[in-house]
């Protein structure tokens, strides 16, 4: 019975602990924000410049719904195109959310770092458009423009406590 009664002490003690460490872990991320360029394009009329997404490239926005599946998204964003918004709103309806649209010649990036703070974030753009958006969130000139038939960049930047951080990867 002592016995009992110490191992369920001990049990008490240790399990809480590790769930504190956890959270502070947590508690460490301010913001995280996934920024990618939207999908293939239609490129058949030069002279369109609002096209719908290929088929490969609708294909594409589902796979990236696919590769977000774990992330639990409090916000999408997109510029107001065709490609962009086909390829943001595969992720947002999974996550029951609306698109809001913005402007990447008109944003104001302390505003929006203010207004997403302590969310996670999709940002959909284009190929100059997404890496100039992480530089103005990392405040860092680092990233330079998308080749235009690379459709597959995705770049992470995480608001800490201890700073800023920034990965690129890309999704096939």
């Amino acid at each position: 019975m002592k016995n009992l009664i110490f191992i369920l002490l001990i049990t008490f003690i240790l399990f809480p602990s590790c769930k504190e460490e956890t959270n502070k872990q947590d508690a460490n991320v301010i913001a995280t924000y996934y920024l990618i360029r939207h999908a293939e394009k239609d490129r058949g009329d030069k002279n369109n410049r609002d096209p719908h997404l290929t088929s490969f490239g609708r294909q594409r926005a589902e796979n990236w719904k696919k590769h977000f599946k774990g992330i639990d998204f409090d916000a999408v964003y997109s510029t107001n195109y065709n490609r962009t918004k086909e390829t943001a709103t595969p992720t947002a309806n999974a996550n029951d959310l609306v698109l809001n649209y913005y402007n990447p010649s008109e944003y104001k990036i302390e505003e929006f770092i203010e207004r997403t703070k302590g969310q996670t974030v999709l940002i959909v753009g284009h190929s100059n458009t997404t890496p100039k958006f992480v530089n103005a969130l990392i405040d860092e000139d680092k990233y330079d423009d998308i080749d235009d038939h690379n459709n597959a960049n995705l770049y992470k930047v995480e608001f800490t406590k201890d700073g800023k951080i920034s990965e690129l990867s890309v999704v096939n």
